[in-house]
């Protein structure tokens, strides 16, 4: 009952606004406070700093640079058969299980429609009903960048804007629909394995999302916003980063029946990068 009343709070807070002072707070340079703010947040959420290309945490030049840390290479070793797809993220598994019949599974007791989900876009529903999803989530002491299961060809983005609720896992639990109204970004790609989309899902005080090919994606935006790529060859090698975001949140990987979730992603399973993520049927 107490997490429910917690989760329900989230109905009234001022979800952009909030975030704003976060993108504003994470930006601050000033030495002092900046190392304060670092400080502060560690504490409350330890941080593996000697997995970090940059091992000392004072010397990143804001708290964003610090979320958005670079990892040594050999401490995410990539899953050798190229045919597998790769965890995009460090974190844990929300949940993993196929779509039946364009419902996507929230938590007990609660699903979400794919079309919903993906913006209305009809053509991406009928490409992904009855494949596979992954719902990945990323807390605040995790790695925050976001990396390519397989290679991928770049054909279309959309950046669909709405609320902001937290997707920690309590919350997730007893606000219906909740990645399906969060503000997003589905970036939808062509692979040798079939198609593949990866969603990236803002939360409160996720300052801001970004994709390598398009910089940082804001929320002002108050309709759905496409960009056609089509035309141009994106093309993101596996492993290789696409994107990030500036503090925790969720990626939703949707694959075709031409793919099979691994045994090993489980809900509540913790995951790194460059695991097994899927396997071709």
């Amino acid at each position: 009952m107490k997490q429910k009343l917690l989760a329900w709070i989230f109905y009234i807070l001022p979800h952009h606004a909030i975030s704003w002072l976060m993108f504003k707070a994470a930006r601050i340079r000033w030495t002092p406070m900046k190392n304060f703010i670092i400080k502060t947040y560690t504490d409350l959420n330890p941080v593996k700093m000697h997995e970090a290309v940059e091992e000392d945490m004072f010397a990143y030049e804001s708290l964003n640079a610090f979320f958005t840390r670079a990892l040594k290479p050999e401490c995410r070793p990539f899953d050798k058969d190229e045919k597998n797809w790769l965890c995009p993220v460090d974190g844990s598994v929300s949940q993993a299980q196929p779509i039946k019949n364009g419902r996507i599974f929230q938590a007990k007791g609660q699903d979400y429609s794919l079309l919903e989900l993906v913006g209305g876009d009809k053509e991406l529903e009928q490409v992904f009903n009855n494949g596979q999803f992954a719902t990945l989530y990323l807390s605040p002491r995790d790695y925050h960048r976001i990396h390519m299961p397989t290679t991928g060809k770049l054909k279309h983005m959309q950046y669909i804007p709405g609320r902001l609720f937290s997707v920690a896992t309590f919350v997730v639990a007893h606000i219906p629909r909740l990645f399906a109204r969060n503000e997003r970004c589905v970036c939808y790609f062509e692979t040798e394995q079939g198609p593949m989309a990866m969603i990236l899902v803002g939360a409160i005080n996720v300052s801001a999302m970004e994709t390598v090919w398009h910089g940082l994606i804001t929320s002002e935006a108050k309709k759905i916003k496409r960009f056609d790529y089509s035309d141009k060859n994106i093309t993101l090698k596996r492993g290789e980063e696409m994107g990030r975001f500036n503090l925790g949140s969720t990626v939703i990987v949707l694959a075709t029946n031409k793919m099979q979730i691994a045994d090993s992603i489980i809900a509540e399973n913790e995951i790194k990068l460059g695991q097994c993520l899927a396997t071709p049927t």
